[in-house]
């Protein structure tokens, strides 16, 4: 079966998700499409030449017929509400982050989800099906470096825009390997500390950049995260495993080797979406694969959205308070426990 899906936001992401799933991807057909801008949703169905309802809301695409999923790319304060009506509505759902804006949104997500009795909501955690990763997760796996003791990471990005706050190093961009890591080693978070070292005169004068996150696992593997958004030489994602028997680390991202007016060296990406290109394209064609195979979406939970959450809420009061916080989830509900990764090895 074609699996047909309506798109609720026609905004950067939304347009890409559905030039992907038409142009790239397979299996899956764009059959509705919404936006509070309607003429921005009238715009996206003329430009991709999709056989496509424009619906006036969220509510009434996700109640039409011709809707068997749902990818949610709108305003994130508006997610939970859309994705609440699709499990209503027993409608798979793919969010991207966040799931909600808050812990406790998320948690009414993950509660309505155990209510319906099966799974039906994919969080987009993309990073999970990049190469780099990937290898990663099986050398952890499959222990090639021994039991993980500590990991060292930096998210770096050439600039930002004046809107760009303190927190939001945290919840914009800090929440990408929050997710990844916490899939890496399979590992829950208990404590985080956040100090900021030396300003960057680049930095806006609200903004606190570099920042140093340390959070501490159950198991006592320590985790240093670099957060650097004003970095300035290009978008550079860092990761390094250090086990009881050797070091994994994440590889560069593959570019050709100039030799030019003395000089010895590769290009770096200033995009960050040119960094994950590969990996957009495999969650989605993962979800649709997964739904048409399995009945229902076998990547990034709603607990794995809760879990995002509830770390990044004690990473930002660990930004205020300057002290080391403790981070609880509490049990992992019975619904996600036989939660197999296996997309990883796509």
């Amino acid at each position: 079966m074609t699996l047909k899906i309506g798109v609720i936001g026609t905004g950067a992401i939304g347009r890409e998700h559905i030039r992907r799933i038409t142009n790239n991807l397979s299996g899956g057909r764009i059959t509705a499409v919404t936006d509070v801008n309607q003429e921005a949703a009238k715009a996206v169905v003329e430009q991709f030449g999709l056989d496509a309802v424009v619906y006036p809301d969220d509510r009434t695409l996700i109640a039409s017929e011709q809707v068997d999923a749902i990818l949610v790319t709108s305003w994130g304060p508006a997610h939970q509400a859309s994705v609440m009506a699709g499990i209503e509505a027993a409608k798979y759902v793919f969010c991207e982050k966040p799931l909600a804006t808050t812990a406790e949104g998320c948690r009414s997500i993950v509660d309505a989800e155990i209510k319906f009795g099966r799974r039906l909501v994919q969080v987009g955690f993309m990073r999970r099906y990049d190469n780099g990763y990937i290898q990663l997760k099986e050398a952890i796996d499959s222990n090639y470096i021994g039991e993980p003791l500590m990991i060292r990471c930096a998210h770096r990005n050439p600039s930002v825009d004046e809107g760009y706050t303190t927190d939001m190093a945290i919840t914009d961009t800090l929440i990408h390997e929050i997710d990844v890591l916490h899939w890496l080693i399979n590992d829950d978070y208990s404590s985080v500390q956040v100090t900021y070292p030396k300003k960057t005169r680049h930095a806006s004068s609200h903004l606190r950049d570099p920042q140093l996150v340390t959070l501490e696992t159950a198991k006592g593997i320590v985790i240093s995260a670099e957060i650097f958004v004003n970095c300035k030489y290009g978008y550079d994602i860092q990761c390094e495993v250090i086990g009881e028997e050797g070091i994994v680390k994440l590889p560069e991202v593959a570019s050709i080797t100039y030799r030019k007016e003395a000089k010895l060296g590769v290009h770096l990406l200033m995009d960050w979406k040119q960094r994950f290109l590969d990996a957009y394209d495999r969650e989605l064609q993962d979800f649709i694969d997964s739904i048409r195979k399995h009945g229902q979406p076998q990547g990034p939970t709603s607990w794995d959205g809760y879990i995002a959450a509830v770390t990044a809420d004690a990473c930002v009061k660990a930004q205020e308070s300057g002290h080391r916080e403790t981070i609880v989830f509490g049990e992992k509900p019975e619904l996600y426990r036989d939660y197999e990764v296996s997309f990883h090895r796509v």
